[in-house]
């Protein structure tokens, strides 16, 4: 874990929250999703969250109780500091996810460009494992990747691309008959510089 944190708390020291290539001022297809499968009062997950403004538009909407993890320090630091007060309901987890040991289970977990960075099977499985450990039965998995037209490497890492069927596949082999795919679309990030990145969000049920 110790270089994967080093790489990610180097990347978000190095530049500002809006500099990143994945910032969004307002993250409008996850927060349309989440509400479409969120009540208040149900548990949330957002995975790789980094400094993702998710966790504030949720908080403004009154949803909770919100959990953010990510395995940089640094990222979780902006949002901490960004938040101030009204961060402190938050459950701040600076963990890898696959090596991380849920303790509670939630109703959505949300996972925006972390899934695509797992490019070993043994990564992608424990990945799966802790998932299906977290999500409550009939809890929802939201999982956004680079599409299959979608930039090969993120940050000067490799990634895996997915269309929402292969994704669906992949989970049926990590973890057969588990989840289920009920929702599936396509969009177009506009980087802050400009450039266009493909990405899939897959929403999954667990059985």
């Amino acid at each position: 874990m110790a270089d994967k944190q080093e790489h990610w708390d180097s990347v978000y020291d190095a530049r500002s929250e809006d500099e990143l290539t994945w910032f969004e001022a307002t993250p409008s297809i996850s927060l349309e999703l989440v509400r479409r499968y969120l009540q208040p009062g149900d548990a949330l997950i957002d995975i790789g969250a980094g400094a993702s403004r998710l966790v504030d538009a949720l908080l403004d909407e009154g949803f909770g109780p919100l959990a953010v993890l990510d395995l940089s320090d640094s990222a979780l630091a902006i949002s901490r500091q960004r938040l101030g007060a009204c961060g402190d309901g938050v459950d701040w987890i600076e963990a890898d996810v696959t090596t991380w040991q849920p303790d509670r289970e939630y109703t959505v977990w949300h996972d925006r460009a972390v899934f695509h960075f797992l490019t070993d099977a043994e990564g992608r499985a424990a990945y799966a494992q802790a998932m299906s450990l977290a999500l409550r039965p009939a809890g929802i998995a939201i999982i956004a990747t680079f599409a299959e037209d979608g930039p090969e490497k993120c940050s000067g890492l490799p990634v895996v691309r997915y269309a929402p069927e292969q994704l669906a596949q992949e989970l049926n082999r990590l973890a057969p008959d588990r989840f289920e795919m009920i929702n599936s679309r396509r969009h177009v990030h506009i980087t802050p510089k400009g450039n266009r990145q493909s990405f899939q969000y897959s929403v999954f049920r667990k059985k």
